[in-house]
């Protein structure tokens, strides 16, 4: 490894399995102090590459008070990633209200508070780079069974080109990442669900979510961590405020 993140401090939601882990690790690998979260701390079990806490990205309060825990006691973030998200499966016809608020709970506004909570300190700071986790499912392209999970993720890239924008000449860059599909505990999760509600087998269920990649196989944590090292890092000091696929051609 190269050092590409020394000296910089990150703080990284979710970051006990999948996506949000890898980027912990890479971070850490690159040099970084990593300040990692999750809801169940019980997932840090082991992790030894980062300071690990417990954080309820729903609580406004919880934010808050971790935000002002972490500038007090480790000082600013140069970096901040946001990875917390939930993926409902269906249409709008099975998309109750309590879907659609949870849905944007998680995975919108849990970054609108960790931004609100962090983003003062950075600015005093001389800015940072964040970064967001979006989806290849968002305003680039439309999935079946992802109705609600698909406004959501455009919302990140909305999001994300606001806050780079108001912040441009102050030294933040924002930028999110789309991913296709993934190989992850959660992705683990929706295959056997799929499976079950169609009555195919795991592995049928497996084969359906590769299909979609015209690569021709999922792809991993670690390729979508060192898209996150690049935009953490000053090599991509010149771009911000765009959302980055990594999808195997998902978009094409």
């Amino acid at each position: 490894m190269s050092d590409r993140l020394k000296g910089k401090r990150a703080v990284i939601t979710a970051a006990g399995q999948g996506i949000g882990r890898a980027i912990a690790k890479a971070f850490a690998a690159e040099g970084a102090e990593v300040v990692a979260t999750d809801l169940d701390e019980k997932k840090f079990s082991g992790f030894k590459d980062a300071k690990c806490f417990a954080l309820d990205v729903l609580s406004t309060e919880k934010v808050d008070s971790f935000a002002q825990k972490v500038v007090g006691e480790f000082g600013t973030p140069n970096i901040l990633v946001n990875c917390a998200g939930y993926v409902h499966q269906g249409s709008v016809l099975d998309c109750s209200e309590k879907d659609w608020d949870f849905s944007f709970d998680l995975n919108v506004k849990s970054i609108h508070r960790m931004l609100r909570a962090f983003l003062p300190a950075m600015l005093a700071n001389g800015g940072g780079s964040i970064v967001n986790i979006s989806s290849a499912v968002s305003s680039i392209r439309g999935v079946p069974k992802r109705y609600v999970y698909g406004a959501t993720k455009a919302a990140i890239i909305g999001l994300t080109k606001a806050v780079a924008a108001d912040f441009i000449r102050q030294g933040i860059r924002v930028n999110a990442i789309c991913p296709g599909t993934i190989e992850s505990p959660s992705l683990e999760g929706r295959i056997e669900a799929n499976a079950g509600q169609t009555g195919q087998s795991v592995d049928q269920a497996r084969a359906d979510f590769v299909a979609r990649q015209p690569i021709g196989r999922l792809g991993t944590a670690q390729e979508v961590a060192a898209l996150a090292v690049f935009l953490a890092s000053d090599e991509s000091s010149y771009i911000t405020g765009q959302p980055h696929l990594v999808d195997g051609g998902m978009a094409l």
